[in-house]
């Protein structure tokens, strides 16, 4: 039997790049923009309220990319399938790039994947993605630019029915250069916490190793909690917040000679 296209060409590209000749240092990465399913894996056995839902895709986090990608002019490349599908900030070899149940969601659709299944997936899903974002780093470093790389996410305020009080994580790896300097220029804002909700040891840091550790540019990921910027009027404050604290700390990096070279 013939298999199955998993993206059809009607279904247009897998990624968006918005601002790709911008003028600012950032790089901005959405991995999880979007909650569309592709055709081919039909609504994977969940119900239009789980499919709208957080396991799906980080809610208010493209509003809040794509104003920042303009506020910054900063180039911004945004998946365009939900993360049920293939979670791109997760490496092929990890489950949960492919979950099989989020938080108290069972993925009816996800269960039992096979290596063949994963392979198809991470092949139409993860890899074209973050070779674009291979792609634009690299070109960016070869014309001898600063690039810093900010990936945007959000979360859900209540979560295994315990509430979180955050505002905004700022997430780092080992690099946590970037994440100093926002974290001391937000000193006046409340509910702004380092690693929070997740950190390094919770597997979510994937997309700043690929790209930001491994060329030793600053790195950071960015996670804004889901129900203040559910609306256009929270995502653009929130951009605006966070383009401040960018600015800022981009200039402390420049004045602390914070880049390093590949």
């Amino acid at each position: 039997m013939q298999e199955a296209v998993l993206i059809d060409p009607s279904e247009g590209p897998i990624y968006e790049v918005r601002r790709p000749g911008g003028a600012s240092d950032v790089v901005l990465v959405c991995e999880h923009a979007s909650r569309t399913l592709p055709k081919a894996l039909g609504d994977l056995g969940l119900d239009d309220a789980a499919l709208k839902s957080h396991i799906a895709w980080d809610i208010g986090a493209a509003g809040v990319a794509e104003r920042l990608s303009d506020l910054l002019d900063a180039p911004l490349i945004s998946h365009r399938f939900s993360r049920l599908a293939y979670d791109c900030n997760r490496p092929p070899d990890s489950a949960d790039a492919y979950p099989a149940r989020s938080e108290v969601y069972e993925i009816p659709g996800n269960a039992g994947l096979d290596a063949q299944d994963r392979s198809r997936r991470a092949e139409a899903l993860y890899v074209p993605f973050h070779r674009a974002i291979d792609d634009l780093v690299d070109t960016r470093l070869g014309q001898g630019r600063n690039v810093v790389l900010v990936t945007v996410h959000s979360f859900t305020p209540v979560y295994f029915g315990r509430p979180r009080d955050g505002h905004l994580g700022i997430l780092h790896d080992d690099d946590q250069r970037l994440a100093d300097a926002m974290l001391d220029a937000a000193a006046k804002l409340a509910h702004v916490s380092r690693n929070y909700p997740y950190g390094p040891q919770d597997g979510v840091t994937h997309t700043l190793k690929r790209h930001g550790l491994t060329r030793q540019i600053p790195n950071v990921m960015l996670e804004i909690r889901n129900d203040l910027i559910s609306d256009a009027s929270g995502q653009a404050a929130w951009a605006g917040r966070i383009a401040e604290l960018l600015t800022v700390s981009l200039e402390r990096l420049k004045t602390e000679g914070g880049r390093r070279h590949a």
